[in-house]
């Protein structure tokens, strides 16, 4: 046996534990697939263990070896790929980790197989160039061009060393400074963030690659220079220390994500509306601006609870959120702030009268009824305050307070049973008698 992977086994196999110990605490389909990444590793060393039997077994350690590494670059790589879920995206992956299988076990069993081997090297590149032709009109993206240019560009080399003395190494390390050049693409086109865990996984995978190409340089220019087998594999801990920064990365956004957001709805919640609306009157001071605050209150949400039970008022709320979102720009705040009460906040450019606008187009929102489940539907009104800084407040805090008011004065008029119009200020343009129309029943089925 092979004695001198045992320390290597053991670290590896230890990093994998503590990978799924991280990974169990927020587990996600992209920590399984790394997960079972390193399990393809730790597979790695133990069958290297095996490299100093005789005969066949010897060969077939190698083999299982050299293929639980491709298949962990190939895991390393799907993992990042945002389109995985595609059908094409799969077979693809199947694909690549097959023929680069098949290509790995011919070249150690018979390196001289003539024909065999030749046809195992074409398929590296033609099987992925196949299936990128084969749904091209249905699914196109640039890196599964760079797929399959790379491993085109491997083909070619396979078809060009693999004969040469030596060639059956050259061709093999050539497989895998693809596989983890590959992971090296795929991680930075899936993690383009200016992370501490994006830097070290990219660089690792990089790293990794270059062991391939770095190794076969020394062995032929430099073969008085002894490296160590464990200084090669360094890349691998790099890789898997970055991996778990990723997912310690990914928790704490989505912990900071929780803290200032509602989870049902996905809109912003009461603290981090307070704190955008606190920018916002802040630049609005600065640039002489104005900012508007709107406050909407669902006027019969509680009879969609009483009567088809609060899942229909969830989905109703979700519902609220997703079309109220689409109304407001990108630049605007929509939040919930209450149970049944939402937030709005227009930045400029803005003014009264297009705060009244998108106040009456959210209400026209509401008139509309909802789909639920079982083929019901809801139909919610709303009340609607409007309060603009700095005609009707200079703070937060009385801004606040006056969409508040408005807010339940519009509610108090619309209860007799007559829907009245939107709250105004006083004195305002827009503060005529309102129309009456007949209050529309909240619950339709």
């Amino acid at each position: 046996m092979n004695w001198s992977e045992i320390p290597d086994l053991i670290a590896v196999t230890l990093l994998a534990c503590a990978f799924a110990s991280v990974s169990r605490r927020s587990p996600t389909p992209v920590s399984a697939i790394w997960l079972t990444g390193w399990l393809m590793i730790v597979i790695h060393f133990a069958a290297f263990l095996f490299l100093n039997l005789p005969g066949i077994w010897g060969t077939l350690a190698e083999v299982v070896g050299l293929s639980a590494l491709i298949w962990a670059g190939f895991l390393f790589m799907w993992a990042a790929v945002p389109y995985r879920k595609e059908i094409s995206s799969r077979v693809m992956f199947v694909t690549l980790g097959t023929t680069n299988t098949l290509y790995t076990a011919l070249i150690t069993f018979s390196p001289d197989a003539g024909w065999t081997l030749n046809i195992a090297a074409a398929l590296l590149g033609a099987s992925p160039l196949l299936i990128a032709l084969w749904v091209l009109k249905k699914f196109n993206r640039s890196l599964r061009w760079v797929v399959v240019s790379l491993y085109c560009s491997l083909s070619i080399f396979a078809l060009l060393v693999q004969r040469l003395p030596g060639g059956g190494e050259l061709a093999m390390n050539g497989i895998l400074f693809a596989v983890y050049f590959g992971c090296c693409v795929h991680f930075w086109y899936g993690y383009r963030r200016a992370t501490t865990g994006a830097f070290i996984t990219i660089a690792g995978f990089l790293t990794w690659s270059a062991v391939f190409v770095i190794g076969p340089i020394m062995q032929v220019n430099f073969p008085a220079v002894h490296i160590e087998g464990e200084v090669w594999n360094l890349p691998k801990f790099v890789v898997a220390v970055g991996m778990i920064l990723l997912l310690l990365e990914d928790q704490i956004e989505h912990n900071r994500h929780l803290a200032l957001h509602d989870p049902l709805t996905g809109l912003p919640n009461r603290r981090l509306f307070q704190d955008r609306l606190a920018i916002a009157l802040e630049r609005a001071r600065r640039t002489e601006s104005q900012t508007a605050l709107l406050v909407v209150d669902l006027d019969r949400f509680k009879q969609v609870n009483d009567t088809l039970g609060h899942h229909a008022g969830d989905l109703v709320l979700q519902q609220v959120a997703t079309k109220f979102s689409a109304r407001v720009r990108r630049c605007d705040t929509v939040a919930r702030t209450g149970g049944d009460e939402f937030s709005v906040i227009l930045e400029e450019p803005t003014n009264r009268d297009q705060a009244i606008l998108v106040g009456r187009s959210l209400q026209k929102i509401l008139d509309e009824p909802m789909p639920l489940d079982n083929e019901q539907f809801a139909r919610v009104g709303a009340s609607v305050g409007i309060a603009v800084f700095p005609e009707d407040a200079h703070d937060m805090e009385s801004l606040c307070i006056a969409a508040d008011r408005r807010m339940y004065e519009f509610k108090n008029v619309s209860r007799d049973p007559v829907v009245g119009q939107m709250s105004f200020p006083p004195n305002s343009p827009s503060s005529q008698p309102p129309p009456k129309r007949q209050a529309t029943v909240g619950v339709v089925d």
